[in-house]
């Protein structure tokens, strides 16, 4: 029976930029001599690797697939592996890794700052290359976030108190590294936009225009011209029949 097989090592995920060369490993222990075969998996498609009967797998990394290793005796006897991922990453900046890199958490994808209206959704996303592959954790204002252990953060109905700074720690047994800190800001729609929902769906049969004129530029003088421009533009557009919404900045 299969217990006469038993795994003493696990291959590990790892995450990797394309064209990485790296190993799998797995061993094994029972009572006759054991045989290994590779098996790979991408899109649901599962195939064994020729060739690939050895404890150790080369492999140089041009997709994200998925790997696991059979190993069987002479009496039928046979287990597989833990399924592991080969995570690649097809645009890694350059200087990433670095040159002497050992496999420890290196940050490629950092989260955003978002604004986001209370009931919407929030996501945040980060990613990190490692082998073994990291593992992650998000904080909110410092606070570690119990239940946020992925690269993706997901809170399906955004909350006044979701607002703050996150951050995600992403580590392996090599160490770990942190992403930029990004501020998340959750309100309620704002005044603006409530109006222009308002009169669209008033509107919603008759021809509108909406006119936006803005001033204020953060790196350069404030205009006087999109004032005149929208009311002169307004009082065209009502004697064409338009219903016309306004707004600045």
């Amino acid at each position: 029976f299969s217990a006469a097989i038993v795994i003493t090592e696990q291959p590990v995920s790892v995450s990797v930029p394309v064209g990485y060369t790296f190993t799998l490993r797995c061993r094994a222990e029972g009572r006759a001599s054991l045989q290994y075969q590779w098996f790979c998996q991408q899109q649901s498609v599962c195939r064994q690797i020729p060739g690939a009967t050895k404890p150790d797998l080369p492999i140089t990394a041009q997709q994200t697939q998925l790997y696991t290793c059979r190993i069987n005796d002479l009496y039928k006897n046979a287990v597989f592996s833990d399924w592991v991922k080969v995570e690649v990453h097809q645009c890694v900046a350059r200087g990433l890794p670095p040159r002497l890199w050992r496999g420890e958490p290196v940050i490629v994808l950092n989260p955003t700052e978002q604004r986001v209206e209370v009931g919407k959704p929030l996501q945040l996303q980060c990613a990190a290359m490692g082998v073994p592959a990291p593992r992650y954790q998000w904080y909110q204002n410092g606070n570690l976030l119990e239940h946020q252990k992925k690269k993706k953060l997901q809170i399906s109905h955004a909350k006044l108190s979701d607002s703050g700074t996150y951050l995600c720690c992403a580590s392996n047994s090599h160490g770990e590294h942190w992403t930029n800190a990004v501020d998340i800001h959750v309100g309620e729609q704002s005044q603006h936009h409530l109006q222009l929902c308002h009169l669209v769906f008033l509107l919603a049969t008759e021809k509108i225009a909406l006119l936006v004129g803005n001033n204020c530029y953060q790196h350069h003088p404030n205009l006087m011209a999109p004032v005149t421009d929208v009311f002169e533009l307004s009082l065209l557009l009502k004697q064409l029949g338009f219903q016309v919404v306004s707004l600045l900045d």
